[in-house]
C-alpha cells in the first residue's frame, strides 16, 4: 500500500517529534559521551615533519591529509602492515603508530617494539627490541637508540641490544624512575633524558621514613593487604634527590641539591647543550622556591636563576621551556602577579621581560614560530569561562587572537609554527576542528561533529553570575526540568566541587556539563552548579581566598547559590539536595553538618572528613601544617560535628582508594555510630578514588535512587 504525501508527512514529523523527546538511560548519561553519545573527532591527530600535511587514525589505518588542498590518501593500512607476515603473525587490530616522518614510525604490541618503513608502494615491519612485559615508564632515548624504563622500583637502560641497570636499591621503599610528591607540582614522570642522549636524569625517592599504610585487596581469600607509603599532612615525608647517569662511564652521580631532605624538587630540566640540569627547590612550607642549575657531571651548584617567595604558598607546575637554538633564554611560568603569564629570562642577565600581562591566565603553552619570533599559547582573556588561542611576538609583544568563535579551544602546533590545529567546542558546538595559517589567519574546516543528543528530550539551561560577599563574580548554571512549568515547585540538587585545580564551569558541549544533570532535568530535578572561590582558573587570589581555612569560604559562597535557588519561586526550598565527590564529598558533608538546616539530603563521595589524614603536598599548601594552623583543621575536621546531621547523608567510599583513603569514611562510621546517628553507606570494592567504567553507572543509579527516595517526598 502506497502512502499519501500528507500520510508520509505525518509519518515522518511524528518521528521527528518522538525522537526529540528520547530520555537517555542511565548508562547514556553516565558514560554515553564516552560510547553510544561520543562526539565525533580526529583521532591521533599529528603534524607531518614539512608542516604540509597532517596524519589522523582511521578504522584500520592512517590517513595523510594535504592542509592546502584537504586531499587525503591512505598513508598506511592493516593490509599493508600484514602484507609479508606469516598468519600467526599478523596483527589483528591497527597499532597506534608515532611517526618520526611518512614514511617511517615506530609501534608497540605486547611489550615488543616495531620499526615500520616505507619500500616503494609497500611497507616493511621489522621486530626492534623487546622490553620486560612488566616494564613501566618508558622512555624512548632522543636519537630512538634505545629505551629507559622502571622495574618495580630500579631503573633501567634497554640500548643496542644490552639491558644496563642504572640502579640497583633492594629495598622497595626507594623507587627510582617515577614521579614523586604524590604527583603534585605539575609532576608526571620521574626520567628526563639529556638533549644529546649522554646522560639520563631520574628521581630517586627515599620512603623509609614514611609510614606503611593498608591497602586491602578484597577480591580473593584470605584477602591480602599491600601497603603504599602516604605521608600524611604533619608527618615525616619522603627524601627526594635527582640523579644523573652517564650513558658512557656506566656511572651515577646525585645533584647536590643540599638543604631540608624533605624539601620538593619541581620543573625538572635539562639545559639544551646537556651540560646542566635545572631543578625547581621548593621548601616543605612551599613558600620559597629557588630554580637552581647545577652541573650534570659533578652535580655541583652553579647558581640560583631566581627567586619566588609568598605569604601563602609558591607553586610551580612547568619546566623551563628554552627559545629556539638558545641555551642562555627561556620562558619561566609565574603566578607571581596573581595570574600565571609567560616571562622571559637569560641565565646571565635574569628577568628580561614579562610576555603576557592581564588579570587573566595561560592555561597552555603551545609553542614556537622561531622565523617570525612568536610564542603560541592558550589563555581566559576573552573570559573565564572560556580559552583561546593566541600568538605573541616575544621581540614587540604584538599579541594577536587566532580563534575566533567562542567556546573553549585547544590548540596543536605545527613544529615550525606555521600553522595551528584549533579543535573546539561551545554550548551548542559539539566540536569543529580548524586548520589555522598563523601567518594569513585564514582557516580550512576538518571536522565539523553533528550532535549526538539532537534526537533527545534536552533541558532549558541558564548561565548565572553571582556576587560573593567581596563582591567577586561567581559563575554558575541552572539546569531546568525537560517537562519545565513556571507555576509548579521542583525539587533542586546542588552538584559541587568548589576545591583547587578543578572549574565546573565552562563554556563547552553540552552546556549543562554533565549529561547527569540532563538525566535529572528529564526526572523531574533542576540542578544548580557553581565555581566558587578556591576552583581554578580565576587567579591566585580566587584560589588563595580559601587558605588555612578549607571549606568555609567556599561554603559562604556555595550558599549565595542555595539563596539564589531559594528565591526562584519555581523552587522547594524545603527539597534542596547536594552532591559531591572528592573535595566535593568534603563540601557535602561539611554542609549537611555545618548548615544542618539548607540540605535534605546529602550524598557525599570519596569525602576528605579530617585533613590531618590527607596527603602533606596538597593539604599543607592549601592548610599549613597541623602544628602550625590547629585551630584551621579543627574547624574543617568534621568528625566531632556528626552529631549535627539532621538530613539524609550517604556516604560512598572506593576500597581501594589510595588518594582520599578509606579510613576518611570509617572514622566517620565510627563517630556516627558513637553519636547514636544514623546514615547510609555504601562501598565500591576493587575501585580506587573514581568509580569508573560500568560500575560507575551503578554508582550513578544509587545516587539518583537516594534522591528519588528522599528528596521527591
Amino acid at each position: 500500500m502506497k502512502l499519501s504525501k500528507i500520510t508520509l508527512l505525518f509519518v515522518v514529523s511524528g518521528g521527528f517529534l518522538f525522537a526529540q523527546h528520547q530520555k537517555y538511560t542511565i548508562a547514556e548519561a553516565v558514560n554515553g559521551l564516552r560510547s553510544n553519545l561520543a562526539v565525533s573527532n580526529v583521532s591521533q591527530f599529528s603534524w607531518s615533519q614539512d608542516h604540509k600535511s597532517y596524519y589522523q587514525s582511521v578504522k584500520n589505518g592512517y590517513l595523510e591529509t594535504e592542509v592546502q588542498t584537504l586531499k587525503q590518501d591512505t598513508l598506511i593500512s592493516l593490509n599493508q602492515l600484514n602484507k609479508n607476515r606469516s598468519a600467526g603473525t599478523r596483527f589483528k587490530s591497527f597499532p597506534k603508530i608515532t611517526f618520526i616522518n611518512k614514511d617511517k614510525g615506530y609501534f608497540v604490541q605486547d611489550s615488543q617494539y616495531y620499526w615500520v618503513e616505507k619500500a616503494g608502494a609497500d611497507w616493511k615491519v621489522r621486530n626492534w627490541t623487546s622490553l620486560d612485559e612488566n616494564a613501566s615508564n618508558t622512555e624512548l632515548l632522543n636519537d630512538k637508540s634505545g629505551f629507559v624504563y622502571t622495574l618495580k622500583n630500579n631503573l633501567y637502560l634497554s640500548k643496542d641490544g644490552k639491558v644496563t641497570a642504572i640502579t640497583n636499591d633492594q629495598d622497595e621503599n626507594i623507587v627510582n624512575g617515577q614521579s614523586v610528591h604524590q604527583n603534585e607540582f605539575g609532576i608526571n614522570k620521574g626520567i628526563f633524558i639529556a638533549p644529546d642522549n649522554s646522560k639520563i636524569a631520574f628521581y630517586r625517592m627515599d620512603q623509609t621514613m614514611v609510614t606503611d599504610y593498608p591497602i586491602i585487596d578484597w577480591s580473593v581469600t584470605p584477602a591480602v593487604n599491600k601497603n603504599i607509603k602516604y605521608p600524611m599532612a604533619g608527618t615525616p615525608s619522603h627524601h627526594v634527590t635527582l640523579g644523573c647517569y652517564d650513558v658512557k662511564t656506566g656511572k651515577t652521580i646525585f645533584i647536590k641539591t643540599q638543604g631540608d631532605p624533605e624539601q620538593y624538587l619541581t620543573a625538572i630540566t635539562w639545559s639544551p647543550d646537556s651540560k646542566s640540569v635545572f631543578i625547581g627547590v621548593l621548601n616543605r612550607d612551599q613558600n620559597d622556591l629557588q630554580l637552581n642549575q647545577y652541573d650534570a657531571t659533578t652535580g655541583d651548584f652553579l647558581r640560583t636563576v631566581l627567586e619566588e617567595k609568598s605569604d601563602k604558598y609558591v607553586e610551580p607546575q612547568n619546566p623551563l621551556i628554552f627559545f629556539p637554538n638558545s641555551s642562555t633564554d627561556f620562558i619561566w611560568q609565574s603566578q607571581r602577579t596573581g595570574f600565571n603569564h609567560l616571562f622571559h629570562y637569560n641565565l646571565e642577565r635574569g628577568l628580561v621581560a614579562q610576555i603576557t600581562k592581564g588579570d587573566w591566565l595561560v592555561t597552555d603553552f603551545l609553542g614556537f614560530n622561531e622565523k617570525r619570533k612568536e610564542i603560541f599559547y592558550t589563555s581566559t582573556q576573552e573570559s573565564p569561562l572560556e580559552r583561546h588561542l593566541y600568538m605573541v611576538n616575544w621581540a614587540t609583544f604584538k599579541t594577536e587572537k587566532l580563534s575566533q568563535e567562542p567556546g573553549v579551544h585547544s590548540g596543536i602546533l605545527s613544529k615550525d609554527g606555521s600553522f595551528i590545529y584549533d579543535s573546539y567546542s561551545n554550548a551548542h558546538t559539539p566540536r569543529v576542528v580548524n586548520a589555522v595559517n598563523t601567518n594569513t589567519l585564514k582557516s580550512k574546516n576538518i571536522l565539523t561533529a553533528e550532535n549526538p543528543l539532537k534526537n533527545y528530550e534536552r533541558p532549558e539551561i541558564k548561565n548565572i553570575i553571582l556576587k560573593a560577599d567581596d563582591g567577586t563574580p561567581l559563575y554558575g548554571k541552572i539546569i531546568l526540568p525537560t517537562d519545565f512549568d513556571a507555576n509548579k515547585k521542583y525539587p533542586a540538587i546542588v552538584y559541587l566541587y568548589n576545591g583547587p585545580h578543578l572549574q565546573l564551569v565552562t563554556n563547552s558541549f553540552p552546556a549543562s556539563g554533565n549529561l547527569w544533570y540532563e538525566f535529572m532535568a528529564q526526572r523531574g530535578y533542576i540542578v544548580f552548579t557553581m565555581d566558587g572561590r578556591g576552583s581554578s582558573n580565576r587567579g591566585l587570589k580566587f584560589e588563595q581566598a580559601v587558605f588555612r581555612n578549607l571549606g568555609e569560604t567556599e561554603m559562604n559562597d556555595q550558599l549565595k547559590g542555595v539563596a539564589y535557588l531559594k528565591s526562584l519561586p519555581y523552587v522547594n526550598a524545603d527539597q534542596l539536595g547536594i552532591h559531591g565527590w572528592s573535595f566535593g564529598g568534603f563540601m557535602t558533608t561539611s554542609f549537611m553538618l555545618k548548615h544542618p538546616e539548607v540540605f535534605k539530603v546529602g550524598i557525599a563521595g570519596g569525602p576528605v572528613i579530617d585533613w590531618n589524614m590527607y596527603e602533606i603536598m596538597y593539604t599543607e599548601r592549601y592548610m599549613d601544617s597541623p602544628q602550625k594552623n590547629p585551630e584551621g583543621y579543627k574547624r574543617a575536621n568534621l568528625l566531632d560535628k556528626v552529631q549535627n546531621l539532621k538530613g539524609h547523608l550517604l556516604m560512598i567510599h572506593g576500597a581501594q582508594d589510595n588518594v582520599v583513603v578509606w579510613q576518611h569514611s570509617i572514622k566517620f562510621l565510627k563517630a556516627a555510630v558513637d553519636n547514636g546517628v544514623q546514615m547510609d553507606y555504601f562501598v565500591y570494592p576493587g575501585h580506587q578514588h573514581n568509580v569508573l567504567g560500568k560500575d560507575r553507572v551503578h554508582l550513578m543509579q544509587k545516587v539518583t535512587d537516594y534522591f528519588d527516595e528522599y528528596l521527591k517526598k
